[in-house]
Order: C-alpha cells, then structure tokens, then sequence
C-alpha cells in the first residue's frame, strides 16, 4: 500500500531527515525520578578533601611590615615640623595667652601684679611686696617670663612700701597736720598694680614708674 504525500518539512521522526535536538536535562521535584542527564551523588557521599589540601595557613610573622624610622617610614606633615619641636603646655589644645608658654606663667604673673595692691590694701600701704615675693620665690627659678613679672613688680611695691613708711612717719612729726599724706601715697601701689596686671592679662611686661631697682 503505498503511504500517501507529506506536506514539505513534516518527516517522520524515523525518517533522518532532520537532526533532533536532545532537551537539556531538567531537575526533578524532591521525591520524583531523577531527569536523564542527572548524575546523584554515590551512597557515601563526596570523599574529604586531602590534608593540605585547599590555602595554607598564614607563616609566623607575615603581615605587613611595621613602620620604620627615617627613610621609608611615615612621611613629615604638610609644610615640615615647626623650628624647635612642638611648643610646650599644649599649644595646640590649650591655646595660652600671647607671651606666657602655659596658664600657670600667667597665673604666677597675674599673682605678682594683682597681689600687690591687694596687699597694700590688707597692710596699710605696707605689705605691697609680699605677693611678688611669693611669685619670685615659687616660679622665679623655673620661668623667665614669671620672674620678669615679679621682679618688676616688687622693685614698685618695696619702693612704695618705704614712700609709706616715710610718709607716716612725716604725719606724726607733723602731728597729724599731714595725715592725709599716707593715704595719697597708698593709692599709687593700688592704682599702677591694677594697670600692671591689666597689662600682664594681656601678655604684656609693665614697665612701672617712679620704681627704684633693687632686685634683679
């Protein structure tokens, strides 16, 4: 019997005349036949890897290198260090007074010129010098710049102290017609000590007048 035409392009899939083209092979749901192509994985499982096997374990001692003084280690900052180092009493955080290294130069300086006519008050005109004293003998030896401050405020405070001394003693030979005499010279100690420490807050060494030197 003899099989009647096809239409062009349907053959029979026995027939060669066009390849076929295998399906990737597919997963199948858990439970299900496994899809041709998938190879399961043997009864025992995948062996372990072998010892050694894989990355090695880190030497002793390797890392980076720490860093090196001089050449090849950090470089200095922008624009070089400062001449000398770093200044000292934190200038960096603190930011003291122009001409005082730290707050304790200002403090000591402060001492010396305020203690004046504070003491002069307490005193009678007669104990001006005992703050700058205290001031020279405390921070004299470990700074300039507070021993600048007291020196120059006891040569005023001593040389005021004897003006008061002499001016009392004029008051009682004049038999208190000149009594007012101590108390104009007392206010000069009080008046240039206040301007001296006004100065020193600023940073600023006075120079007093009318002040005998007599300690250096």
């Amino acid at each position: 019997m003899t099989e009647p035409p096809r239409p062009p392009g349907d053959a029979t899939p026995d027939s060669g005349s066009e390849p076929t083209t295998p399906l990737p092979p597919t997963y199948s749901a858990p439970g299900g036949a496994a899809s041709p192509g998938y190879v399961p994985p043997p009864a025992g499982g995948y062996p372990p890897p072998p010892a050694g096997a894989g990355y090695p374990p880190p030497t002793s001692g390797a890392g980076y290198p720490p860093p090196t003084s001089g050449a090849g280690g950090y470089p200095p900052p922008p624009g070089g260090f400062p001449p000398g180092g770093y200044p000292p009493g934190g200038a960096y955080g603190g930011h003291p007074s122009p001409g005082y290294a730290n707050s304790d130069e200002k403090t000591w300086a402060l001492l010396a010129h305020f203690g004046g006519p504070a003491g002069v008050i307490v005193g009678g005109g007669l104990l001006g010098w005992v703050a700058p004293l205290i001031a020279l003998l405390a921070k004299g030896g470990q700074s300039q710049t507070v021993r600048a401050h007291a020196v120059a405020a006891l040569n005023f405070q001593i040389t005021w102290a004897l003006a008061m001394l002499g001016g009392v003693v004029l008051a009682i030979i004049s038999c208190g017609v000149l009594f007012f005499v101590p108390f104009v010279i007392a206010l000069v100690p009080i008046v240039f000590g206040i301007i001296g420490g006004v100065k020193a807050t600023e940073g600023t060494l006075y120079r007093y007048p009318m002040s005998v030197t007599m300690v250096r």
